[in-house]
């Protein structure tokens, strides 16, 4: 990738994981991002990774690209914020009765998980293995380990551990009505919702976390940390989870197979519309930046 990079008004490129830096299915990310994440890197260009992801869950499928220990991962939709070498930046977590109050809220609406920011066994709580199997088998595989089952689910809360955010999945049906109920509970001013929606599998993710919580915010903080303005940064995306960190950055590039509210988005705001994931749409989007397609600010 051309030197030019390094002249380019981005100084900090943040960009998704499921959807956008991966393939579809996929976890290993392709040698046409990789070698573009690393190039942007050399050229003095800070990459962030911002994900929906914990980070235990995150990291395994990052490392192998080669990035900086220092290179900053935003995980659980913003919620914390560490570098790859584990250090943290900052952290913002569940009241406890708050996540108490929620577990009830969400119970009638599909299989809930109670997120804590510790590795292991139990990092990860749930009611019912084969409910949350059901919806989403391969998360719940990849995560077997780091799973407990504990009923009711508000028992995980009684040593007053306040955990990072407590997740809802089930059909978009259901989850439209979960969102429903927590816009309409007495918690609804204390928290953050968050979608990540899958048409075509007719599955809905709802994060709920703190209020404020969200990648725009952790990226805003970060910019600022860094003295950088928003026309300096650029972030990739594909969902709704995603939302805020595209319309924070100066500079937006949604993916071609993203959530269709989020490329109706991007038509509405002038945000570009790239390649997909399958298509190394990374990739392309920061190769814009070399090419003098890309307007600044």
């Amino acid at each position: 990738m051309p030197s030019s990079l390094s002249r380019s008004a981005v100084r900090m490129i943040a960009i998704d994981i499921d959807g956008t830096l991966l393939p579809t299915g996929g976890r290993t990310v392709s040698a046409r991002n990789r070698e573009a994440l690393l190039a942007a890197e050399a050229a003095g260009v800070e990459i962030v990774i911002a994900t929906g992801r914990r980070q235990g869950f995150a990291l395994p499928l990052l490392e192998p690209v080669g990035l900086a220990r220092e290179t900053i991962l935003i995980s659980s939709n913003g919620s914390i914020t560490r570098n790859f070498a584990g250090e943290l930046l900052e952290r913002t977590l569940l009241p406890a009765e708050t996540a108490r109050d929620i577990c009830g809220v969400l119970r009638p609406y599909g299989a809930t998980v109670m997120t804590f920011d510790r590795e292991g066994p139990g990092c990860l709580v749930i009611e019912s293995f084969e409910n949350l199997h059901g919806r989403i088998a391969l998360w719940v595989d990849s995560n077997r380990s780091f799973l407990t089952e504990v009923i009711p689910l508000e028992s995980s809360l009684d040593g007053g551990e306040e955990p990072v955010q407590a997740m809802a999945c089930g059909t978009l049906e259901e989850m439209r009505q979960a969102c429903e109920a927590l816009a309409a509970s007495a918690r609804a001013g204390s928290i953050a919702v968050h979608r990540t929606q899958y048409p075509k599998r007719d599955l809905c993710i709802v994060d709920v976390l703190p209020l404020g919580c969200s990648k725009g915010a952790a990226l805003a903080r970060l910019a600022e940390l860094r003295g950088l303005e928003p026309g300096q940064v650029m972030a990739i995306g594909d969902n709704l989870n995603d939302v805020e960190m595209l319309s924070y950055a100066g500079q937006a590039a949604v993916m071609a197979n993203s959530a269709p509210e989020v490329l109706e988005m991007a038509r509405d705001r002038g945000w570009e519309i790239t390649a997909s994931n399958d298509e190394d749409g990374v990739a392309e989007a920061i190769g814009q930046l070399t090419s003098g397609q890309r307007k600044s600010g």
